[in-house]
């Protein structure tokens, strides 16, 4: 669901400040540090040898930077980025037109690359393999295929659905990089860098308190600055502080953690609803009247990376700290309780 503030999906309003905010370098890229100096030895060396860098896979949840990565790659190789998606490669002619148009060395970036048809994936294969494209002619019996060379470059697909990938695609790809959920510190760089593109000023203890409510996102962490200076403006004297950004995030309903109402709703039902879990997805699906594929998608990563909710074979659970975060008393679950009782007859 694109309309929450904390999604990390791309909203339609956001493209112009996602460019003003995007890194243009890597000098100027926070985080994802063991990737970052990778990539800067494999730019490093496709420069000495003169050569296209190899294909390389950016997996992640959204809002973490995947497309950031591919511009900041075509930019330190001086060469151009094309980019488009899964789903616009509707057939081989339109993937034929976007790869006779690269020049050496350019980076084509493919985002949601899991949506890839097969007719296409198929064609994708020797052209990124042996750089060159199998074009038909004709219609019939008359119909030829015609082998054209492709200029020498590199692919870089992005996806959030690694397991989508078939293995024949994913074994091409010379370099696999999964991009992290940020640490609060991290994020607070990105705030403060943000803020002074917008020209915002803003404290460091204003930059924490938005950096702490973004889910490890920096997609997040933009969005609640421009919420925030909003406020800021308004209710304050234009300068970011702790306060102006606590009262921010709670007049949006987004608290210390980064859950906003629909992810407590979540948790409430799980606990008050099921007695803590386990419960299906199905029956939760049901329970919060959205779709089975939202509640996987959009809800339950960032909620079980940060251990409010856990996946047994019976299904989803609601964990201590859920019960701790809601201010509601944990249960005593049957293994624990005979776990104290063994402790009790050894003492």
């Amino acid at each position: 669901m694109t309309d929450r503030l904390v999604s990390s999906t791309v909203q339609t309003d956001e493209e112009r400040f996602d460019r003003l905010c995007r890194p243009l370098s890597f000098d100027e890229y926070v985080g994802q540090k063991r990737h970052v100096d990778n990539l800067r030895v494999f730019v490093e060396a496709a420069r000495r040898r003169k050569e296209a860098l190899d294909h390389m896979l950016i997996c992640g949840p959204p809002g973490l930077g995947k497309t950031t990565l591919a511009h900041i790659l075509a930019r330190e190789m001086g060469v151009t980025l094309h980019a488009t998606s899964g789903p616009a490669i509707e057939h081989k002619g339109a993937l034929a037109g976007l790869l006779t148009k690269l020049e050496p060395g350019d980076v084509l970036f493919i985002d949601e690359i899991h949506r890839l048809n097969a007719a296409v994936e198929e064609s994708l294969y020797p052209a990124i393999e042996s750089f060159e494209i199998d074009i038909m002619t004709g219609d019939g019996p008359y119909a030829t295929t015609i082998q054209l060379p492709l200029k020498p470059f590199c692919l870089v697909g992005a996806t959030t659905r690694t397991g989508l990938l078939t293995a024949p695609l994913l074994s091409r790809f010379g370099y696999v990089m999964r991009l992290d959920f940020y640490p609060v510190e991290e994020l607070v760089q990105i705030v403060q860098r943000s803020s002074r593109l917008l020209e915002v000023p803003i404290e460091g203890d204003g930059a924490l308190e938005v950096a702490k409510r973004s889910r490890g996102t920096p997609r997040i962490a933009n969005r609640l600055l421009r919420r925030v200076r909003d406020f800021a403006e308004v209710l304050g004297t234009g300068r970011i502080d702790s306060k102006i950004a606590t009262t921010t995030a709670e007049r949006l309903e987004v608290d210390t953690a980064g859950l906003d109402t629909m992810d407590r709703r979540l948790l409430g039902v799980i606990i008050d609803h099921y007695e803590g879990g386990p419960v299906g997805i199905d029956t939760l699906a049901a329970a919060l009247s959205e779709p089975r594929d939202t509640l996987e998608d959009v809800y339950e990563p960032y909620l079980l990376q940060q251990g409010f909710i856990g996946r047994t074979p019976r299904g989803r659970i609601a964990t201590r700290k859920a019960y701790a975060h809601l201010g509601r008393p944990a249960p005593v679950r049957p293994e624990e309780a005979e776990q104290g009782e063994l402790f009790d007859n050894e003492s």
